[in-house]
């Protein structure tokens, strides 16, 4: 007997049950509302976009731009609820502006300020308030500054979740979304000169010489999306025209994305960091398959290095991360997308964009259906943040809706792979 699979490579359609779909997404917003408190408080709006309330305000944000998919009436109520959810979190980081001097809190993107000011700026300029989309505008780019010196962070000054990489890939997020240049690309430039200088110098210091540019955070030589190599040269091969600079920086880059390609496990998998190399490799059933450790991370810069220089190699690689997330990705740690199932079902939307086979379709589907089955909901962990963006259902709200519209789907607060 053939399997479904199978029946989809002879041709046959597939259907997703859209009204099921768009019930399950209530439900959750419905859980969101009633479970999420807005306030100003610590435990509230600590961590940015990615476990704080401003993550909850980017997916009603999301929604609110939906408008194929939902009502006018709809999109003007997504649009309310993110103006209430992304007020205490200004409030937040503001107080955190004016009373602390760490760094690391006002520049990061997916964990601080930074990531904050971008929401509310998406925020207001979604309800016509010019003014504060403005001004918070103004605070995002201020940032730059602070991001142009090599080392502004002691453990770790380029990664994406608090570092350079985060920044420029907001700021390209910001221009995309706002459609104007908000960062010039002379600024984003510099930033990326500033990451590939960092790279090569740490390098040469630790004599890694067979990758031209490698970080580390927290002093671990990171491989994966989150804190590693393979997110900070994403970053950089989405600022437009920046890989072909000059043709030292496409060296140096692409030959650190082979590097990374070499290091594929033969299930499919990347190692979390140059630790977990030969003899220190972890037993493949112990292996991470997270977007932020693993090949549900890495495979969106190998995505990119396929669009940018049209090598097979690089989607032979994808395939390969999807085929792994098929088999080990139904994770036990919840519905999230850092390190839950959403995030894992996303490489599936990916994959059906660049291939346009429908059995990602179809695999991203299932997943989705699994988040609501008994299994999951009896075997899966509570996440600290339960209805945030990175660990929670903010962030499965955002992958379901994206199911609903494949062509374009996006990992939230990512730079889109094929601009």
């Amino acid at each position: 007997m053939q399997s479904l699979e199978e029946h989809l490579d002879c041709g046959q359609q597939l259907h997703i049950n859209r009204e099921l779909v768009k019930a399950r997404v209530n439900a959750l917003l419905d859980v969101i509302r009633t479970k999420q408190s807005r306030t100003a408080a610590v435990h509230d709006c600590d961590g940015g976009p990615y476990v704080g309330i401003s993550g909850i305000a980017f997916m009603y944000w999301y929604l609110s731009q939906q408008s194929d998919l939902y009502t006018s009436e709809e999109c003007d109520h997504f649009r309310n609820e993110a103006l209430l959810y992304i007020r205490p979190a200004i409030e937040y980081a503001e107080n955190i502006d004016k009373s602390s001097c760490e760094k690391v809190a006002k520049v990061a993107y997916l964990l601080g300020n930074a990531g904050t000011y971008l929401v509310a700026a998406l925020v207001y300029n979604a309800i016509g308030d010019a003014a504060n989309r403005t001004k918070f505008v103004e605070k995002y780019a201020s940032l730059a500054a602070i991001c142009r010196m090599q080392q502004y962070l002691s453990k770790g000054s380029d990664e994406l979740l608090v570092g350079r990489a985060g920044y420029i890939c907001g700021a390209l997020y910001l221009n995309k979304a706002l459609h104007m240049q908000i960062i010039p690309n002379e600024v984003l430039e510099n930033l990326a000169i500033a990451t590939i200088e960092s790279g090569r110098q740490y390098a040469t210091s630790r004599r890694i010489h067979y990758c031209p540019l490698m970080y580390s955070y927290y002093d671990t030589e990171y491989i994966g999306a989150a804190h590693g190599v393979a997110g900070i040269i994403q970053v950089l091969l989405q600022i437009p025209n920046f890989a072909r600079l000059t043709p030292e920086i496409e060296r140096d880059i692409k030959t650190t994305i082979d590097f990374l390609l070499s290091l594929q496990t033969p299930s499919g998998n990347f190692p979390c960091a140059m630790d977990e190399l030969g003899d220190r490799a972890r037993p493949e059933e112990d292996e991470l398959v997270h977007w932020c450790h693993g090949a549900p991370g890495v495979v969106w810069l190998m995505a990119k290095a396929y669009l940018v220089w049209k090598e097979e190699k690089y989607l032979n690689s994808c395939v390969r991360c999807a085929d792994l997330i098929w088999k080990r990705g139904l994770l036990r740690k919840g519905p999230g997308i850092c390190h839950g199932v959403a995030g894992n079902a996303y490489v599936f939307l990916l994959l059906y964009r660049l291939t346009k086979d429908i059995k990602y379709l179809y695999r991203a589907n299932k997943f989705q259906e699994f988040i609501f089955t008994k299994e999951f909901k009896k075997g899966s962990r509570i996440p600290d943040s339960p209805y945030s963006l990175f660990e929670g259902f903010a962030g499965t709200v955002c992958f379901m809706t994206d199911l609903l519209q494949p062509e374009k789907a996006q990992f939230p607060l990512y730079t889109d792979v094929f601009d």
